[in-house]
């Protein structure tokens, strides 16, 4: 019974199992034709190339940043009908190399597309090699100049954040710690170069200047840089703007450190360019950055990021125990998001172009891309990238005009091993929002809110610069003294209270100037005069005496010069430039139209007018009926005829072919001399003219001032009016012929001053913009 019991169980069993097997199979044949058909049918393989510094370790990172995009995106979209396929090559640094692989993944392997280009160098030359062969340039980097690269290049994509868009962050942050002036630091490398303008314009805006710029070049020695570092601690100023490549950070701040230069008293603010990268460098740099404070492109934490970060660790430790992955770059996550953004455009450009089978037209790309030669896909490609947008590790991100949507910028403080977020700029389409400067991780504070910022040495105050030590200084100002011209510069002294005051035009700028800054300043006018109360000198004698540091300044009507801006400096000019010419008005005169010709010419003319009339009438007589009649009427003919072909009007018909020889030569003199007359007439009634001759006529100028310089030194009437307005108006009104001048020769400053009193006999003819106005002058050097 148990036996039987036994071998009724393993029946079913075997039964049971057997169902199974059976109903296994025919649901799998069912599954694997109800799935067939949606199988892909074809997957089209995309080469796309990528051209990094393969031997340094943030190549090595981008790369494997962009291997693992695509081992992520083609997880998620196993449906995708296209894969892409990368070609890696190595540009070693060199912008020729990257060149050279460039012009292989494009002949051998026929790229689609290019990622790549890591310096500024190898983004304009591939970004020239892209756009003719019209294939878009994933770039890390920024062509030169800076501003709108896509505009020159369509195909030229910026995967990075616009340095650019930081500036106006930056004047802002020095400007809310109330620095005056700051000594920036740059490295000498196109790119960096073109961005310095703009930063000196947005810091001047703000009341910031520069007081001194250094820059150094990307090979440059330890010996070069500390020589530099060791005048920059001569000055006054202790405020430093860095805006190097993080090449050139190591060397800078441990031979910084070295010099005393990061202890308490100094300030270094440093721009995204290297603080971007300031976790890959050695801790021994990092330490010597203490109290550094930078502005770092802002990549929101997120799980994702995080997992990407701890996979790339962990394969770098197995594969590369000498690159230590601490945190990603900026650069890498952004090509991370780039490799995302093209794998999704290539999927989307095949099935458009599998719809139209024919690339798109009328497509809104910059700088009218649709007019270049056709590409197939290239256009295709480059307008799914434009136009894609997407969720990444670093944001939301789009590529729009070729690039980057602007992010927002952390500003850190180095403390420790590495930095701390005190504060974040925000941006928005690229331009930072001046009302609301600063903001904290989780609201929108006011500028005083920033968090509290470790500054080198350990300090937590903020760093005064010399602002308070200037406000203590009384500057010297030197001062022209004038006999006329007056309105520009005036000095008067009050015997009985012994005091000296100074008015005028160039004063009241120089103190408007001077109200406007943040801080307040003292001065003192002192004339430029000797014992007896009389010009000490001519102009260049007093701006002698700022180099000789007699003055610390001259503010008057002293005028820019190539010679003189050798020992000063100058400000910007505030008056008109150039130079121009007074002559007297010309007086209307009823018989103007007799002038364009002498009275020789017109006597001369007379004449052949006659003859002209006689010698025709001479030749016709026997033969023409016109010409015959009573003696009265033959007279009249003749003075007719001739006296019509002035105006063309002669009717008379000519028989004889020498007659009409001699009228086409006379009607072809006619038309010389009434084009003449009609030119120089209608010259002397719309422009007022004056002809020198160096014996009869003279030209006067102002003595003292650079008035002579302009004036042809050939001429020799040259004549000197010194005093005052009045003497100008009594030169022209003499004229050459009784002392004076026919003309005066001055600055237009001048002239208009002149013209204010005298408009109504005197004007003003050909001006010339051959001096550069007036300034204010200062010591070489000055802040």
């Amino acid at each position: 019974m148990e036996f039987q019991g036994k071998k009724k169980q393993t029946m079913l069993c075997f039964s049971f199992v057997t169902s199974l097997s059976i109903l296994g199979y025919f649901l799998c044949a069912a599954t694997k034709d109800m799935h067939y058909d949606s199988r892909p049918t074809i997957v089209e393989e995309v080469h796309v190339g990528v051209i990094l510094h393969m031997e340094s370790r943030e190549g090595k990172i981008v790369d494997s940043c962009i291997t693992t995009a695509l081992s992520d995106f083609y997880q998620m979209h196993n449906n995708y009908t296209t894969r892409v396929i990368l070609h890696t090559r190595d540009s070693k640094a060199k912008p020729l190399h990257a060149l050279s692989a460039a012009l292989n993944l494009l002949d051998d392997v026929q790229v689609q597309a290019i990622i790549g280009a890591q310096t500024s160098m190898e983004a304009n030359l591939l970004a020239e090699l892209g756009e003719e062969a019209k294939v878009p340039v994933m770039s890390l980097s920024q062509p030169s100049p800076s501003p709108s690269p896509s505009n020159k290049y369509p195909f030229f994509v910026e995967i990075t954040q616009d340095e650019t868009s930081q500036i106006m962050g930056i004047s802002a942050l020095i400007k809310k710690f109330e620095w005056r002036d700051v000594i920036l630091i740059y490295d000498n490398t196109k790119y960096r170069r073109d961005i310095i303008p703009s930063l000196v314009i947005s810091l001047q805006e703000k009341n910031v200047y520069i007081s001194h710029k250094i820059s150094f070049a990307t090979s440059s020695r330890s010996e070069q840089i500390i020589e530099e570092l060791q005048k920059l601690m001569q000055l006054n100023t202790k405020v430093f703007l860095v805006h190097i490549s993080h090449l050139l950070v190591p060397c800078l701040f441990l031979n910084a450190k070295r010099l005393g230069m990061m202890g308490e008293g100094y300030a270094w603010i440093m721009t995204s360019s290297s603080m971007n990268f300031l976790h890959s460098m050695d801790l021994s740099v990092i330490e010597s950055m203490q109290g550094v404070v930078g502005l770092k492109s802002c990549i929101p934490a997120s799980r994702s990021l995080h997992n990407l970060t701890s996979r790339l660790r962990r394969k770098f430790y197995r594969e590369e125990a000498n690159v230590e992955v601490r945190e990603l770059s900026a650069d890498a996550i952004w090509a991370y998001d780039a490799t995302w953004a093209l794998a999704e455009a290539i999927e989307r450009a095949r099935i458009v172009n599998s719809t139209t089978n024919q690339p798109y037209t009328g497509l809104d790309l910059p700088n009218d891309i649709n007019n270049t030669r056709p590409s197939g896909h290239g256009v295709l490609l480059l307008r799914e990238i434009l136009e894609g947008r997407f969720k990444g590790l670093s944001g939301k991100t789009r590529y729009l005009n070729g690039k980057r949507n602007s992010g927002a910028f952390e500003i850190v403080n180095v403390i420790g091993k590495g930095e701390r977020t005190v504060g974040l700029l925000p941006c928005v389409e690229g331009n930072i929002k001046e009302s609301h400067l600063l903001h904290n991780k989780r609201k929108l504070i006011s500028t005083g809110d920033l968090e509290t910022i470790i500054w080198p040495g350990g300090s937590t105050t903020v760093l005064k610069g010399s602002k308070t030590q200037l406000s203590e200084v009384k500057l010297r100002i030197g001062v022209p003294v004038k006999v006329g011209f007056k309105e520009l510069v005036r000095v008067d002294h009050d015997l009985q209270g012994n005091r000296t005051y100074v008015t005028g035009f160039c004063i009241d700028v120089f103190k408007a100037a001077i109200g406007a800054l943040p801080y307040k300043v003292h001065y003192e006018f002192i004339p430029f005069q000797d014992a007896n109360g009389h010009s000490a000198g001519t102009y260049n004698d007093l701006v002698h005496q700022v180099y000789v540091k007699k003055y610390d300044a001259v503010v008057g009507d002293t005028t820019i010069t190539s010679n003189r801006s050798l020992y000063v400096d100058f400000t910007v000019p505030y008056t008109d430039l150039g130079v121009g010419m007074i002559v007297p008005n010309e007086k209307e005169n009823m018989w103007i139209f007799l002038k364009p010709l002498s009275a020789d010419l017109w006597i001369t003319s007379f004449c052949f007018f006659v003859v002209t009339g006689l010698v025709v009438w001479l030749i016709e007589r026997p033969i023409n009926q016109e010409f015959q009649g009573s003696p009265s009427q033959q007279i009249g003919t003749i003075f007719w005829f001739s006296f019509s072909t002035l105006v063309f009007a002669h009717r008379e018909k000519l028989s004889n072919n020498l007659a009409k020889f001699v009228v086409i030569v006379w009607l072809f003199v006619v038309l010389i001399l009434n084009s003449s007359y009609t030119a120089t007439l209608a010259s002397m009634m719309t422009v007022k003219q004056i002809q020198f001759n160096s014996k009869v006529n003279s030209i006067g100028y102002q003595i003292g001032t650079f008035t002579k310089g302009p004036i042809d030194l050939n001429f020799k009437g040259l004549k000197q009016f010194i005093h005052s307005e009045e003497e100008y108006a009594d030169a022209l009104s003499r004229g050459s012929k009784h002392g004076g001048a026919s003309a005066i020769i001055d600055e237009i400053p001048y002239i208009k001053i002149f013209l204010a009193k005298y408009s109504a006999k005197f004007s003003m003819i050909k001006t010339k913009s051959t001096t550069n106005g007036f300034a204010f002058i200062f010591p070489k050097g000055s802040k």
